[in-house]
């Protein structure tokens, strides 16, 4: 189920009504059904992997708190991860290792053998729920946290359905806890999760969803483009990933506030970022925490050394990247992100003395624009076709035609860097003057603010009920 269709409203309508009636067991089972019916609305058969996911992470964690020997101790979360990794490896990671092996065989033997693919429909949601589970499972084991004994509680964390099909990942030690209290209704934090659903939808159907046309002609077939217009359609790209994500998140942090539940940020204006440790603190903030704790810090993180360091943030990035998807430009895109983060280490020393000669306000534009610039580059990979069509376009940016004259789409161009203009002034007024506060103790601007965004996402809205881009994932 979409957020941005009307099913989903209606939906939410009768959920939030009922939600706040119910009490105790009452309420969990509501949560449960109703997550259920949420993920099960693509395809019901989802429903007995999320379901296995829960029973396997539910019972093993029982055990893990019993168990005082460290040996069976890891034999059982050994068993919890590899399971996890087994389910989401076949349903989404398969077909890549055939075709890819399909490769291998025909570069070493020269024979065109070709294997045949499974016909495997990816589950939504898979990779986050996957990691939502996986975290409970070691922070039990790690002794952080005592496993959950009512199994409804349980079922009702790992399936809560606004985080569960496209995040945050929200970790058992930060959700669970609320689960344990009835949430009453709070009319100040139902205002403010209201307003940043608002936000969300305006991210997503005004900003994400008036991109596509765009950004779609330039991706597929680049030589119909200049140079000035394919490099419009990146920067494009790079707005509508951003807002189509955090619009998500938005969303479902909002409604999340509404019923009573505190969810941790997702994104924190991340093109801002002066370099990319900074910009893995923004963006996705909830994959690159669970990726630092539960694979970079395992790996050694920062110590022993400059080289395993550098190992150790390249083996975290390029699992990153192929957590996003089974193809090699995800994994390459993670890898691009991988050596950022070592040569901004490697750089620090040169980039300290050379800021020593720049006022500070040239510091800080040169720091975000070279971010930014590498990250658009990052996100060519991600978005092309493949890696032939991402190298094709990098070919035809800095060989191509840049006149104005030339340039194709303008009104929708410029339908687009107006939006695009309108959500940086609302999120740098936000970051200046916090609409928190406005919301919560101004109830005349409070109404003006949730009208106007309404209005805005009336007129300037693409309502084709697009599916979220991180719904592959």
């Amino acid at each position: 189920m979409l957020f941005n269709s009307i099913a989903f409203l209606f939906f939410a309508f009768i959920f939030t009504t009922i939600y706040f009636y119910l009490r105790g067991q009452y309420r969990l089972l509501w949560i449960l059904l109703c997550s259920y019916v949420f993920y099960g609305w693509w395809d019901y058969r989802f429903l007995i992997l999320i379901a296995f996911s829960t029973a396997v992470d539910f019972f093993i964690a029982q055990y893990l708190h019993r168990e005082s020997t460290v040996r069976k101790r890891r034999l059982l979360l050994v068993v919890s991860v590899c399971t996890n990794l087994a389910v989401l490896g076949f349903f989404k990671y398969c077909n890549f290792f055939i075709d890819s092996f399909s490769l291998i065989l025909i570069h070493v033997f020269g024979e065109n053998t070709h294997l045949q693919t499974l016909d495997i429909i990816l589950p939504v949601g898979i990779s986050f729920y996957t990691f939502q589970s996986m975290s409970y499972t070691i922070d039990v084991y790690r002794n952080k946290i005592l496993p959950e004994k009512n199994a409804i509680m349980f079922a009702s964390y790992i399936a809560f359905f606004p985080q569960l099909v496209a995040g945050p990942i929200v970790r058992a030690r930060q959700l669970l806890p609320q689960f344990h209290q009835d949430q009453k209704f709070n009319w100040n934090q139902f205002t403010l999760g209201f307003a940043q659903v608002l936000v969300g939808y305006f991210k997503k159907i005004v900003v994400a969803d008036s991109l596509v046309i765009v950004i779609d002609q330039v991706f597929t077939a680049p030589n119909n483009f200049n140079a000035l217009n394919i490099t419009l359609g990146v920067v494009l790209y790079s707005f509508q990933i951003y807002c189509d994500f955090s619009g998500y998140s938005d969303i479902a942090i909002g409604f999340a506030r509404m019923l009573g539940f505190e969810f941790p940020v997702n994104f924190r204006m991340p093109y801002f970022s002066r370099n990319f440790s900074e910009f893995w603190t923004r963006w996705h903030i909830s994959l690159s925490s669970w990726l630092r704790d539960y694979v970079y810090i395992p790996l050694g993180g920062n110590r022993n050394g400059r080289i395993n360091t550098y190992k150790n943030l390249l083996i975290t990035m390029l699992l990153g990247g192929l957590w996003h998807g089974a193809n090699w430009k995800f994994v390459f895109w993670g890898f691009l992100h991988g050596l950022y983060l070592i040569l901004q280490r490697m750089a620090s020393p040169l980039y300290q003395r050379v800021n020593r000669y720049l006022p500070h306000i040239v510091q800080i534009a040169l720091a975000m624009t070279t971010t930014y610039i590498l990250t658009c580059a990052a996100w060519i990979f991600f978005r092309s076709e493949s890696f032939t069509k991402a190298l094709e376009i990098f070919h035809l940016i800095f060989t191509g035609d840049w006149s104005l004259h030339n340039l194709k789409n303008k009104f929708p161009l410029v339908k687009s860097i107006f939006v695009i203009l309108l959500l940086l002034t609302c999120e740098i007024a936000h970051c200046k003057w916090n609409f928190t506060n406005v919301i919560l103790h101004h109830p005349r601007l409070r109404i003006f603010i949730f009208a106007t965004i309404l209005w805005t996402i009336a007129l300037l809205g693409t309502f084709n009920e697009t599916a979220f881009i991180y719904f592959q994932f």
